[in-house]
C-alpha cells in the first residue's frame, strides 16, 4: 500500500509542467505599452511596441519555472498589417530568455490574432528572466507567452476557450470591490464631472477608468481639445466642475503638456468622497431584474477583478459598454430620414459613424535623420501623398466599418497610413528635401473615437428639437457647438476608394440648446445613467452634443441626479417623473466650487458666426 502512494504521487509529480504569462503584467515594461482598448474582443489587454519606427527598449519580469528542463513555447500575437498586405508584417520581435533569443521571429505571419508556435526552449534554473524584445519599433505586439512540456497540447484560438484557459491558468477570482452610492464607469471628461458632482454632494462614489490618466479624448494620449461652451442659459452655473479641469490652451494634436493631464488628477484627488480605481476596465454586469445589481471590472496589467454594487450606475464609456452588457437598448449608425423625419437623415439608414482619429506630428530637428521604408498595402505617389507635417481631426478612420467589433482594424489603418505617407515624403518623394530634418514626434496609439452606441432613453433628441428650439420641461445643460458631422473626404475617396482615411465635416448652426434630462438615462434598465457621446439622441443630433464641455456638463448634471435619487430613493426615472424641480434647483446652483464666471473665451466653440477649432 505504502509503495503504490508513493508510486502515485510520483505520477503526480511528473505530469507535464506548465507556465502561463500576460505580458501586460511584466514588472518593467520597458518602452512597451499597456493597450487596452480592444479588451472585450479578445479578452486582455496586451504589449505593443509604439516607437514610431525606432525599436523600443525591451520589456522583461522573471519567472518562476515549476521544473526545470525543456518547454515548448507559444506566443500569442498578430500580425496587424494583414489586412492590408500579405508580405511579412513590421511588428518583429523575439522572445529573450536569460538575455537570449529563443525561438522564431514573432508578429510577422498569420492574418489573425493566433498562437505562434516558438519552438523548444531549454530551462536550466528554476527563476529565468523573459524578455520582449522589439526589432522594429512599428507597433509589434504581444498578449502572452505559454510554456508546457505537453508535447501534444495546443493553446486554444477560440474566444471562450481562451477566456477558461486564461481562468484556469492565472487562478484569478474577483474581489470585493466595495458597495457605493453611485459608481461612474469611464473617466474622461464627462465621467470625472459625473463622479466629482455626486461626490460634492455628498454621495459616497467609485470611479473606474481603464488607462492611467483622466481625461479621455482630452488627455495627453489622444489630445483633442475641449469643444463647446459652458456658463449658457438655463443654467449659466452648469460647468463648474469642466473650467476646474479645463486646459489653458486649445488646439488638437499638440505636445502633452498641453492637455494638462496633472490638472485632471489634481481635481480627483481632491475629493474624499470619490474612490478611484484607474487602470480597472468593466467587463461584466450581473443583473436583478430590471436593474444593474453589481459590475465587475479588470486591472489592466494584473489582471485582478473586482466587484462593484450601488444602487445607481453611470454608463460614461463613450461606448455605452455598461448599457449593453446589461441589456440596454441602444441604436448605432445612421436612423433613415422616414424613423424620425430628419431632414439631414439619409433616405435610408446604413451602419456608418463618424470615424476615430490616430493624430499625429512632426518635430524639426537639427540634422537630417532617416525613417524605415514603410510598404505595407497602401499605395502612395506624387500625386496622393499628403504632403504635410502634421495630422489632427481630418486624419479619420474607420466610418463604414463596426467601431466596436472592428476597432483594432480601425485603429490600426489610422497607423497604417500614418507611416506609409511619412516614408514616402521622408524617402521617395520628389521633394523629400523638405522633410530631410523632421522626424515624427507623436503619434497616438489611443484612438479618439467619435461615435459608437448610442444608449436609447425615454426621450431620443432630433436634429429638429436642436433646429426649431423644441422645448421640454426637463431641459439641462445647453449644447452649443454646430450640428457637426463627418463624412470621407470626396477628394480621398477619389484616391483611395473604399479605403479613406480623410474626412470633411458639415456644419448646421445652432442657437444653444437644453438637452433634455430624459437623454440621460435608460429607458429599460431602471438604475443606470449615461453621459457622453453614448446618450440618447439620434446620429444626426450626436453631431452637436458629443463635445467634450458639453459632456463634462451632462456630467454634472447626472452627478447631481444620483444625489437626488439617493435622497429620495428613487430610480433615475423618477427624478424625472417626481423632483423635477429639486434638479432644476441644484443646476441653478451648480456644483463648481468658483461657479462658471468670469470664463475665458478661447474659441473653441460656440454659436453662430464664431470661428471654430473643429472637433
Amino acid at each position: 500500500m505504502i509503495v503504490s502512494v508513493a508510486c502515485l504521487l510520483f505520477a503526480c509529480s511528473r505530469q507535464p509542467a506548465e507556465l502561463f504569462v500576460e505580458t501586460e503584467s511584466f514588472s518593467d515594461k520597458g518602452g512597451w505599452v499597456v493597450d487596452q482598448q480592444f479588451m472585450d474582443l479578445m479578452g486582455s489587454s496586451y504589449l505593443l511596441a509604439h516607437g514610431m519606427g525606432q525599436p523600443v527598449r525591451d520589456a522583461v519580469t522573471e519567472l518562476t519555472f515549476p521544473r526545470k528542463g525543456t518547454y515548448r513555447m507559444f506566443v500569442r500575437t498578430y500580425n496587424w498589417t494583414s489586412p492590408w498586405t500579405d508580405s511579412k508584417g513590421p511588428g518583429q520581435f523575439q522572445v529573450m530568455i536569460d538575455g537570449k533569443p529563443a525561438g522564431a521571429v514573432f508578429g510577422d505571419t498569420g492574418n489573425a490574432w493566433l498562437w505562434q508556435d516558438g519552438g523548444n526552449v531549454t530551462v536550466n534554473s528554476d527563476k529565468v528572466q523573459i524578455g520582449l524584445h522589439d526589432l522594429t519599433g512599428f507597433n509589434g505586439r504581444c498578449d502572452a507567452i505559454y510554456f508546457t512540456q505537453d508535447s501534444a497540447f495546443v493553446p486554444p484560438p477560440e474566444m471562450a476557450a481562451l477566456t477558461a484557459f486564461r481562468y484556469r491558468q492565472t487562478g484569478i477570482k474577483p474581489k470585493n470591490g466595495g458597495k457605493y452610492d453611485f459608481v461612474v464607469v469611464g473617466g474622461g471628461v464627462a465621467g470625472v464631472c459625473a463622479a466629482v458632482s455626486a461626490a460634492r454632494l455628498g454621495l459616497k462614489v467609485a470611479l473606474i477608468h481603464d488607462r492611467p490618466v483622466w481625461g479621455g479624448n482630452n488627455s495627453s494620449e489622444v489630445r483633442v481639445h475641449l469643444g463647446g461652451r459652458i456658463a449658457l442659459e438655463p443654467y449659466p452655473e452648469l460647468g463648474g466642475i469642466v473650467k476646474e479641469l479645463s486646459p489653458e490652451k486649445g488646439g488638437n494634436a499638440q505636445p502633452a503638456s498641453r492637455y494638462e493631464d496633472e490638472k485632471k488628477t489634481a481635481l480627483v484627488d481632491g475629493e474624499p468622497n470619490v474612490t478611484q480605481f484607474m487602470n480597472y476596465r468593466a467587463f461584466a454586469v450581473k443583473m436583478n431584474g430590471r436593474a444593474i445589481k453589481s459590475i465587475t471590472a479588470k486591472h489592466i496589467e494584473t489582471g485582478e477583478e473586482r466587484v462593484f454594487t450601488a444602487p445607481v450606475f453611470a454608463d460614461c464609456t463613450g461606448d455605452g459598454t455598461i448599457g449593453v452588457l446589461a441589456g440596454a437598448d441602444f441604436a448605432m449608425g445612421r436612423e433613415s430620414k422616414a424613423e424620425f423625419d430628419e431632414p439631414t437623415a439619409p433616405e435610408e439608414g446604413d451602419q456608418m459613424t463618424m470615424g476615430s482619429s490616430v493624430q499625429w506630428y512632426s518635430e524639426e530637428v537639427e540634422a537630417p535623420g532617416a525613417f524605415p521604408a514603410f510598404k505595407y498595402g497602401m499605395d502612395f505617389n506624387e500625386e496622393n501623398v499628403q504632403k504635410v507635417t502634421m495630422g489632427e481631426w481630418t486624419w479619420e478612420t474607420g466610418m463604414n466599418f463596426d467601431q466596436i467589433a472592428d476597432f483594432e482594424r480601425i485603429r490600426d489603418y489610422g497607423l497604417l497610413v500614418v507611416y506609409s505617407n511619412w516614408s514616402f515624403l521622408k524617402n521617395e518623394y520628389s521633394e523629400k528635401d523638405r522633410y530631410a530634418n523632421r522626424r515624427l514626434g507623436w503619434v497616438a496609439y489611443v484612438s479618439g473615437k467619435r461615435e459608437s452606441r448610442r444608449l436609447l432613453g425615454d426621450l431620443i433628441l432630433r436634429e429638429q428639437d436642436i433646429a426649431d428650439y423644441v422645448t421640454y420641461p426637463d431641459g439641462t445643460a445647453s449644447t452649443s457647438w454646430s450640428i457637426d458631422l463627418h463624412y470621407p473626404d470626396p477628394k480621398n475617396t477619389e484616391q483611395f476608394p473604399g479605403s479613406e482615411f480623410k474626412s470633411i465635416a458639415r456644419h448646421q448652426v445652432i442657437y444653444p440648446y437644453p438637452i433634455p434630462y430624459r437623454c440621460f438615462y435608460s429607458r429599460n434598465v431602471d438604475n443606470l445613467f449615461m453621459a457622453g457621446r453614448n446618450i440618447s439622441v439620434t446620429h444626426v443630433a450626436l453631431g452637436t452634443v458629443r463635445t467634450m464641455r458639453t459632456t463634462g456638463m451632462m456630467g454634472e448634471v447626472v452627478g447631481m441626479a444620483a444625489a437626488v435619487c439617493r435622497q429620495n430613493n428613487v430610480n433615475p426615472r423618477g427624478v424625472y417623473e417626481k423632483y423635477l424641480e429639486d434638479m432644476k434647483t441644484l443646476m441653478k446652483k451648480g456644483v463648481g466650487k468658483e461657479g462658471t464666471t468670469p470664463y475665458p473665451d478661447y474659441n473653441l466653440g460656440g454659436t453662430l458666426k464664431e470661428k471654430r477649432i473643429r472637433q
